[in-house]
């Protein structure tokens, strides 16, 4: 029905979270339809991303220079390291403007099934970022999730052996949740209600 471009353009669509192929069709035709307005600053702002965006040496974090803005903010807390799942996770974070201090990305979650161990995620830099004397507790903001809370358990104990004080968010965090879906003020009662873990 529709030549190998369009074909091409439906099929990586389909590809994003959130978007099967239905929903891949529409934003295919919505792009093509409003070339100038969508098509053509859209492909830019994909190959300037593709050249530009690098991942935070120290964090784990994405953006245009390395070390990330975030970890270059002198005005952050260096004494409170923030673990998250994913960059979406971080961004979530952000945008309840409630956490001041730094963060770590993990990668993902340990998960049994997908394969997924600790060597898979980023788990001994975040030891040794731990064991900093300027560190003074570690917050393992993970998904409250099965994976999410084999992992924080995990991490509890990888961290035991480091100076620090390890918790996890507490109320407002549904079971099953995950942070990227969670508004602002759920995340800020969750960090606010952050209780120890292990």
């Amino acid at each position: 029905m529709a030549g190998p471009e369009i074909e091409r353009l439906v099929q990586l669509l389909a590809r994003l979270p959130g978007l099967g192929p239905r929903s891949a069709r529409r934003a295919a035709l919505a792009l093509i339809k409003r070339r100038e307005q969508l098509l053509e600053p859209l492909s830019a702002a994909l190959r300037d991303a593709a050249a530009k965006v690098k991942t935070c040496s120290i964090c784990g974090n994405f953006d245009s220079v390395d070390p990330c803005a975030i970890c270059t903010d002198e005005r952050r807390d260096l004494s409170i390291i923030c673990v998250v799942d994913d960059v979406s996770s971080l961004w979530a974070m952000e945008r309840s403007g409630m956490f001041r201090g730094r963060y770590h990305v993990l990668g993902g979650t340990l998960s049994a099934l997908d394969g997924i161990g600790p060597e898979d995620l980023a788990v001994d830099t975040l030891v040794t970022r731990a064991r900093s004397p300027a560190v003074a507790e570690v917050i393992l903001a993970l998904a409250a999730t099965v994976d999410g809370q084999t992992t924080a358990h995990y991490l509890a104990d990888r961290l035991a052996v480091c100076q620090v004080a390890v918790s996890g968010l507490a109320q407002g965090v549904p079971v099953g949740g995950e942070l990227d879906y969670l508004d602002e003020g759920t995340i800020g009662a969750a960090l606010r209600a952050r209780r120890p873990v292990g």
